[in-house]
């Protein structure tokens, strides 16, 4: 039996059902893996944890393969994607519009999530034929309960780092109206999605462990979209959340978005790079990009 450390990007939730349903059903055990989840306290510990060795893998948004980038860095794959962006208040779009004020609650502010997102917000306004300036977006750092937020605080005009399969569900369970700016509304490349990332180290000690973590991950996926309730079960299961019609609902709409053939890809994400280079927010050499896709044996 080898042990499998994987760390998550953020909580456990259903955009980790593959993992989930492998450890509750055996299917991981029967292959001979013991997976341990991690869930980690920041988004992006298991960076940090990957380098010094005590993960195997980590699960995280694709732009941070770039943006967290070091030597020895690899992507396994993408085993999840959704449609994803900035959500603003249905209300609060001629504000926008008119390049007053808004306030965005997000759960991560920083250099590189807010010029993503006010960019994301830019090239809607640029497509739409109105004018927005950076001093009229404030972000504001609270948590990822978007909807919450809010519904607590009036003074909020929308959400950033918004998940359809999450966000988008609840609005329209909570009767929430909205505008969801994702990659259709305004023109950038989708990065909602989960990465499986390694590295070099990693590879060379459990090649053959990790080519069965891929294997039984994309039968989990394939089980999961054949057999939903199936999936709901073994969420609540296993994450001893109680059960909902919304959580049920964010389940449904998640499953399909789940990879069934995981694999290395180094055409994936080439315009998502191309776009953080132009907003000059990673610069990586043809080398050191090729090199993250490159998975020996």
């Amino acid at each position: 039996m080898t042990t499998i450390k994987i760390a998550l990007e953020w909580f456990l939730n259903p955009d980790h059902l593959p993992m989930i349903a492998g450890i509750e059903s055996g299917a991981y055990e029967k292959a001979g893996i013991n997976l341990e989840i991690i869930q980690p306290e920041e988004h992006y510990d298991g960076f940090e944890d990957l380098k010094r060795g005590a993960i195997d893998i980590h699960c995280n948004e694709p732009l941070h393969l770039f943006e967290h980038h070091f030597d020895g860095l690899k992507s396994l794959g993408c085993f999840f994607e959704t449609r994803g962006g900035v959500m603003i208040r249905a209300e609060r779009v001629a504000k926008l519009k008119a390049n007053k004020k808004i306030k965005i609650t997000t759960p991560a502010s920083n250099l590189v999530t807010d010029k993503i997102g006010f960019e994301i917000l830019k090239r809607y306004a640029d497509k739409e034929g109105f004018e927005l300036s950076p001093e009229s977006v404030e972000f504001v750092e609270t948590d990822f309960w978007h909807i919450n937020n809010m519904k607590n605080d009036e003074s909020f005009d929308g959400a950033w780092l918004c998940f359809y399969n999450f966000e988008g569900v609840e609005a329209e369970f909570e009767q929430f109206d909205n505008l969801f700016i994702d990659q259709y509304k305004s023109p950038y490349p989708n990065f909602s999605a989960l990465e499986f990332m390694t590295t070099e180290a990693i590879i060379e000690e459990k090649p053959e462990a990790l080519y069965k973590f891929i294997e039984v991950t994309n039968s989990m996926a394939k089980y999961l979209q054949d057999n939903i309730e199936d999936a709901k079960e073994m969420f609540y299961s296993y994450s001893k959340e109680e059960k909902s019609e919304l959580m049920d609902k964010i389940i449904e709409d998640t499953i399909p978005r789940f990879n069934r053939d995981i694999q290395s890809d180094s055409k994936r994400w080439l315009e998502l790079y191309k776009f953080l280079e132009e907003l000059e927010l990673v610069m990586l050499n043809e080398k050191e990009y090729a090199k993250i896709w490159e998975i020996k044996g």
